[in-house]
């Protein structure tokens, strides 16, 4: 039901939902716990989110609770996308529906500035993943290098790095 409810809320930018609905609602796990699975599930194929939903209804509930936790992340939102494609379709020249689109998309874009600053704040006592998100989004964001570049060179060295110099 958690997942359900993060999905219907949180059309278009799960993620900052999801992660106020595990750490600080239902504290199922804390922020670096919650932190190091994303880290994980940005690795796996297919969506973030929906990877986090597998990962941690496995971990509370097994298969079933893998299943629970990605059909209610889903189920509105496919409804909800069916519903605004018929809409869009229909009265996509209209202004109003322009402007509607272009706020939803600068929305979007506030809360994942936000989540991101949320997500890294597990990171300030450690130089070493704060350096390593640098030069990530050095890469990604700025030289525009590959993201599947950037991480098969930056993964194993922060795994080799982390190993180095354990905490």
């Amino acid at each position: 039901m958690g997942f359900f409810g993060v999905g219907i809320i949180g059309f278009g930018g799960v993620l900052p939902l999801a992660r106020r609905m595990i750490v600080e609602q239902r504290r199922w796990m804390g922020a670096a716990e919650f932190t190091d699975l994303l880290a994980l599930c940005q690795f796996l194929p297919g969506g973030n989110i929906l990877n986090l939903s597998v990962a941690i209804g496995l971990r509370f509930g097994g298969l079933v609770g893998a299943l629970a936790a990605i059909t209610g992340l889903m189920a509105a939102p496919v409804v909800i996308v069916v519903l605004m494609g018929m809409v869009y379709a229909r009265y996509q020249d209209l202004p109003l529906v322009r402007g509607l689109f272009a706020g939803l998309a600068a929305a979007a874009a506030g809360l994942i500035v936000a989540t991101s600053i949320k997500i890294a704040t597990p990171l300030r006592r450690r130089p070493l993943g704060i350096g390593v998100a640098v030069v990530c989004f050095v890469a990604i964001a700025l030289a525009r290098l590959p993201l599947l570049t950037v991480m098969a060179v930056m993964a194993p060295v922060s795994i080799a790095m982390a190993w180095r110099w354990r905490e």
